[in-house]
């Protein structure tokens, strides 16, 4: 044998030693170390291997000996992200081109500095937004002229149609960060249409027509790599004169969820919030889901559309039937994103010590689901019965009255 294949042996088998030398040590300390093995079958992973990746998806790793087929992805977390650096914060989305099965929506998460300012622009796409720190102001203006300037704060929402152009500042003391949602997963942030890239892209003179002020006041718009986000200093506060004389936009483009009464049980608590409570939303409804620990939200399905959810706090598992025998069961922790495809059947159970919160977020008007309690609970006894033969027991304890978040 060569020194040179001898020293390569003889390497592999001291890392060998070194990586099983840290698994022992691991399970020393008392931290379980996850192992692709159940009730005589499979068996374990000596590596390579991503622990911290392991022990965050243990129904990957571990499924539940329901799960069956081959759905596709449906978690993607905003860590795997690129995260665009800009003067005035930072942004990274989740679109179809990161997470293949979100056709019809896509996600940014976003953070202003005080002051900072993503530059006023619009986009074909709807723009459904929900404020996660901090505060900011949002501006826009309607196709019939009228105005809209107002200051959001944490659990706020608003909601620009395709085509409305507008902007969003960072106030103090911290600026903000939030989630913008758009109702296509083919949305990308670099093809907005940025205000200093059309006055940079247009000829001075045509400028000087259309504003019928001298062309040599022109020539001056910053790159606009420059103001994507940009620094600016902290504005007043909002005073009587923030309409500039302008109608109000109505009905209103932002809306406090927080504020709605939401429908709770003893285990949690759902904030719907769809056009008949949000006007202006016509092409995004959500709900705010919290769940305590060891809650359950109900096995159901949505009758209108893909589910695209987001995890704001909390551990959970979403556990999802494609029919045909097809299921499989998905972890989640704050900053991922989760998908259900139409019509579905799923439910989402809190996995954690804490309370587990995420948003529910549909392409639609309107929010809708059906509960396959209350559906057992209306079909005639008997029917039930030869589809299913449950005991009795179950059949009397069906509850006729949806309940999001099962009772315990």
């Amino acid at each position: 044998m060569h020194d040179i294949s001898r020293r390569k042996i003889l390497a592999a088998t001291a890392a060998g030693a070194v990586s099983t030398l840290a698994l022992a040590t691991n399970a020393q300390g008392g931290e379980s170390i996850p192992q692709p093995r159940r009730s005589g079958h499979g068996g374990t992973d000596p590596g390579p291997r991503n622990l911290v990746r392991d022990r965050e998806n243990p129904d990957l790793i571990v499924p539940p000996s329901t799960d069956h087929g081959t759905l596709p992805n449906l978690r993607f977390s905003f860590s795997d992200s690129h995260v665009r650096q800009e003067s005035g914060g930072w942004t990274r989305q989740i679109t179809e081109r990161e997470f293949g099965v979100s056709k019809n929506i896509a996600g940014v998460n976003m953070r202003l500095n005080a002051g900072g300012v993503r530059e006023l622009h619009w986009h074909k796409e709807a723009e459904w937004a929900y404020m996660l720190y901090g505060s900011a102001r949002i501006t826009a203006i309607d196709a019939q002229g009228r105005n809209f300037v107002d200051d959001v704060g944490v659990g706020d929402l608003w909601y620009f149609p395709g085509g409305i152009p507008h902007s969003i500042q960072g106030l103090g003391p911290d600026g903000c960060e939030f989630l913008l949602v758009f109702d296509s997963g083919g949305f990308d942030e670099d093809s907005t249409f940025v205000l200093s890239d059309w006055f940079k892209h247009t000829p001075t003179e045509v400028l000087s027509k259309n504003f019928s002020v001298d062309a040599s006041w022109f020539g001056h718009t910053p790159d606009p790599s420059e103001l994507y986000i940009f620094k600016a200093a902290v504005p007043d506060p909002l005073g009587a004169e923030k309409l500039l004389g302008a109608e109000p936009v109505q009905p209103g483009f932002s809306h406090k969820m927080l504020t709605q009464m939401p429908i709770r049980t003893g285990s949690g608590s759902v904030r719907i919030t769809d056009s008949t409570v949000f006007a202006a939303s016509k092409t995004i409804a959500a709900a705010l889901v919290e769940i305590e620990p060891g809650g359950l939200c109900e096995l159901h399905w949505h009758p209108n559309g893909d589910e695209w959810q987001y995890y704001i706090e909390g551990k959970g598992r979403m556990g999802v039937f494609g029919s045909s025998g097809q299921a499989r069961t998905f972890d989640y922790q704050a900053g991922d994103v989760g998908y259900v495809p139409y019509a579905m059947g799923h439910y989402i159970e809190n996995t954690g010590d804490g309370p587990l919160r995420f948003l529910e977020v549909f392409k639609s008007s309107y929010y809708a689901d059906l509960s396959l309690n209350q559906w057992l609970a209306l079909t005639p006894p008997a029917l039930l019965q030869a589809h299913l033969k449950l005991d009795s027991n179950v059949v009397s304890k069906l509850r006729k009255e949806k309940h999001p978040i099962v009772p315990l």
